[in-house]
């Protein structure tokens, strides 16, 4: 990662009231709402043009928007931060971690009255991985070019030292000082009888088997998890067919351990019964599917539309066996007209893997079609046009359950109790669920929009005010009479005539693929819904 250097602004702090714009609450909360949905620093002053607080944030306009939308469920300190401030600026960064640092300078340069953790003269943690013959791990505040790794930053010491306790008991590497701390009498320490070192100084283990361990917990804590497991799964097969079978244990314990740290990474949903150990079910999978490798990350996905308007594709992501919705994507489709789900596939997985090959996503392990034959082979097009050729793929059939690969005629017929088709499962199932939220979503606006525009009276150009002035048309609809008559070139009869048209009930029209229920609440980020 490249590090960039951001100037502090001169006029960071600048006291004049040519810098600062005294506004009320609703005036800021409109004002809010025109910020950036990119990385970035936040700046709050008072009236005295203070700045009061400095926070960063991933997405500037939902970070900020959120202290005016919760701030009457806050505590008292959040409550009295809203009500002093008067004025808001921002600095955009590239990247959140980039924000993270600049925020950490900008706090300790103003020392802002709200901020309190980062106030103290402080430096983040890394984790170091020593450059030496027999590598240390240890955690240092200050990072140097001495050709050591160094894992972080990381704002909370808390997590560091988590981390060190996962590491020391199922990859210990050891933590005492260099030459000196060797003993002199040749006996290992207290931590080799404890299983929390493997004792290198005393010749208990080589220089290669030392190195490798060494390997093994960077790959962890850079976040490598799929390939660390594949390393210890290889040699874990090869201590069994050994016999060395404590050895086997314990890389098994291991690599269930790396999965379940890495699994809690994420807010995971309920998932079916009978899938509580998914590493074995992924395992089984590769070996059902002859899978290059662990599909670490599957891809899935799905259309839906209305009569074949409205068509939505879109894309789920799972990690470990679990949903990751921040890596959801969904896409309007722009090329296919009428009903055409082959099509509205291909453009799906072009517009989606496009985006991986120009660095914005990573590739999954295997990806997962919501159909049958015809689906997948238009999936398979669509891949084999963007020159993707290593990437698995399969469909999973709905009306039999039938699983097809490529080049197959016959389907694979799995047991409704086998753990790999519930995951299958699972992963369809999400991806029918959140076409079907996105669908609704993108017909919804559709039909709210034209709604106002169907009003006599109501042109374009005087639907466009009332959405700009009230914010959306929903806002619209719940207005009085009076307020809405009260807008420029609305009276009250033209007023009654745009409420009764919005608050009519509409007939819900027939649509594809919604046999789910209701769906859940999930999260996707905004720009990727396309229009």
């Amino acid at each position: 990662m490249t590090l960039l250097c951001y100037p502090i602004p001169s006029n960071a702090g600048l006291q004049s009231s040519e810098r600062i714009i005294f506004l009320n609450k609703e005036e800021l909360i409109k004002f809010v709402k025109g910020f950036p949905d990119k990385p970035g620093v936040y700046l709050m002053r008072d009236e005295q043009g203070e700045i009061i607080y400095v926070g960063k944030a991933k997405s500037l306009k939902k970070r900020v928007s959120s202290y005016f939308r919760h701030s009457n469920f806050a505590s008292p300190r959040l409550r009295k931060l809203v009500d002093t401030i008067r004025d808001i600026s921002t600095m955009r960064t590239e990247s959140e971690i980039e924000a993270l640092i600049l925020e950490n300078r900008l706090i300790k340069l103003y020392q802002p009255f709200f901020n309190v953790d980062l106030k103290m003269n402080e430096r983040y943690a890394y984790i170091k991985i020593t450059a030496e013959k027999e590598p240390r791990i240890l955690v240092t505040r200050v990072k140097l070019d001495d050709g050591s790794v160094y894992i972080g930053p990381y704002v909370r010491v808390q997590e560091v030292r988590a981390l060190l306790r996962l590491v020391e008991r199922y990859l210990p590497l050891r933590s005492c000082g260099g030459e000196k701390a060797r003993p002199v009498n040749g006996r290992p320490c207290m931590k080799y009888s404890l299983g929390r070192c493997l004792a290198p100084c005393c010749g208990k283990c080589t220089e290669i088997e030392y190195r490798d361990r060494a390997a093994d917990v960077v790959l962890l804590l850079q976040g490598h998890g799929a390939e660390l497991i594949e390393r210890l799964r290889k040699r874990m097969d090869k201590a069994a067919s050994e016999l060395r079978f404590e050895e086997a244990a314990h890389l098994r314990d291991t690599i269930r351990a790396i999965w379940r740290v890495s699994r809690q990474q994420h807010t995971m949903p309920d998932i079916p019964s009978g899938q509580d150990n998914f590493f074995e079910v992924l395992g089984d999978m590769q070996k059902t599917f002859k899978l290059p490798m662990l599909p670490w990350r599957i891809d899935g996905f799905d259309i839906s539309h209305s009569a074949g308007e409205y068509t939505v594709g879109v894309a789920v992501v799972f990690e470990q066996g679990y949903p990751n919705t921040s890596l959801y994507r969904k896409f309007n489709i722009r090329t296919v007209d009428g009903i055409d789900d082959f099509r509205s596939m291909k453009e799906t997985l072009t517009r989606r893997y496009s985006r991986c090959l120009e660095g914005q996503e990573p590739l999954p392990q295997l990806i997962l079609i919501d159909g049958g034959p015809v689906q997948l082979e238009f999936a398979i097009q669509a891949l084999n046009d963007l020159n993707i050729h290593n990437i698995p793929i399969i469909s999973l059939a709905k009306e039999f359950e039938e699983v097809y690969l490529p080049g197959q005629k016959e389907p694979v017929r799995l047991d409704h109790t086998n753990p790999v088709l519930r995951m299958l499962q699972h992963v369809r199932d999400e991806s029918h669920r959140f076409a079907i939220t996105s669908h609704r979503a993108r017909r919804g606006k559709n039909m709210r929009r034209s709604k106002i525009e169907e009003v006599p009276g109501i042109g374009k150009a005087k639907a466009a005010m009332l959405i700009t002035k009230f914010g959306s048309v929903r806002a619209v609809s719940e207005l009085s009479q009076e307020e809405l008559a009260a807008a420029p070139g609305i009276g009250n009869a033209l007023a009654a005539r745009i409420l009764a048209k919005l608050n009519e009930q509409p007939s819900e029209p027939s649509e594809n693929n919604e046999k789910a229920a209701e769906p859940k609440k999930m999260e996707a980020t905004e720009d990727a819904f396309e229009n």
